[in-house]
């Protein structure tokens, strides 16, 4: 069955509005409305981004949290690591003099 990409972008832009209305009214860290309101945004994120690739081929660049760790992730953390060769740990602590071009001195 073919779903309507503009249809399915309504119902995940709905879920979205059902997910920050349950999080404003939020009773505790497990409300189960929450809870359900989350479900319900990741399985219209799926129905949209199916729909979106049958159509035209094209998929968002966004990923459904899941809390678990896949096989995948150790690539990822390769492009996470924000380490340079100076060791830094890769903390950013601003330019240095030697990173960035001094303004020209005005003629007069």
């Amino acid at each position: 069955m073919t779903v309507d990409p503009r249809a399915a972008l309504a119902a995940l832009t709905a879920s979205l509005e059902r997910h920050l209305e349950a999080s404003a009214s939020r009773r505790g860290e497990n409300d189960p409305t929450v809870v359900s309101a989350y479900q319900a945004v990741a399985e219209a994120f799926d129905l949209y981004d199916d729909a979106l690739l049958e159509a035209y081929g094209e998929v968002t660049p966004l990923e459904i949290y899941s809390g678990e760790e896949d096989e995948d992730d150790e690539d990822d953390e390769e492009l996470d690591d924000h380490s340079d060769e100076s060791g830094d740990d890769g903390v950013y602590l601003g330019l240095d003099d030697s990173e960035y071009d001094e303004e020209p001195a005005k003629k007069k």
